[in-house]
């Protein structure tokens, strides 16, 4: 695997991983007991914090990479070990060309 594409497939974990660990541990104003500001939407969070989100993102980016690659280099699972129509007892004969 190419250098490139080690750098492009781990970006994509991390954008994953951001979003996945974006909304834990964070609280609403009224959750945290803190006043709101005129015009402020109730959902807005009261304790963001990027760099722990970037944190979390990277830890949990890098365990996703790991079993990627590692899956790749070891080949335990490919495209055939997802293929349902296996389960499919009569499959229909499809044309060659569509």
């Amino acid at each position: 695997m190419k250098i490139t594409s080690i750098i492009a497939i781990y970006a994509m974990f991390w954008v994953l991983a951001a979003f996945l660990v974006m909304p834990c541990g964070i609280r609403t104003h009224e959750e945290a007991g803190e006043a709101t500001i005129k015009g402020q939407a109730n959902s807005a969070p009261a304790n963001f914090q990027p760099r722990r989100i970037a944190r979390r993102a990277t830890i949990l980016s890098v365990l996703m990479f790991g079993l990627y690659y590692a899956n790749y280099v070891n080949g335990w699972l490919g495209p055939q070990d997802f293929d349902l129509t296996l389960l499919i007892g009569n499959k229909p004969d499809l044309p060659k060309s569509y």
